[in-house]
């Protein structure tokens, strides 16, 4: 079993950097993919970025790739966003979650473990 934990929401201004934290704890996240989905206000669940965790490849959606940045820290068995130019449409909740294998998958339901959320809103 996996136990995931986000930190690091916050609000800031457009143009403005936040980093998420996504702690791993109950096994290692070897052989995990890693991701980060997002939930706007009235809207369905966004990939926004994933990462395999034994070769650190990294993904990222359209809307996001040249601003964030997925990383992952195999001692502390933890993961970050790295958000960078946010913009106003940035503001979701923001959630890390984990699956067994190599390849990342793109909607929600191909994840197993999930973590509470993140609130991040960026202001203009």
């Amino acid at each position: 079993q996996v136990q995931l934990v986000e930190s690091g929401g916050g609000s800031v201004q457009a143009g403005g950097s936040l980093r998420l934290s996504c702690a791993a704890s109950g096994r290692t996240l070897s052989g995990f993919t890693l991701a980060w989905f997002r939930q706007a206000s009235g809207k369905g669940q966004e990939f926004v970025a994933a990462i395999t965790w034994n070769f650190g490849n990294t993904y990222e959606s359209d809307s996001v790739r040249g601003r964030f940045t997925v990383s992952r820290d195999n001692a502390k068995n933890t993961a970050y966003l790295q958000m960078n130019s946010l913009k106003p449409e940035d503001t979701a909740d923001y959630f890390c979650a984990a699956r067994e294998g190599g390849v990342p998958k793109l909607r929600p339901d191909g994840y197993d473990y999930w973590g509470q959320g993140t609130q991040v809103t960026v202001s203009s």
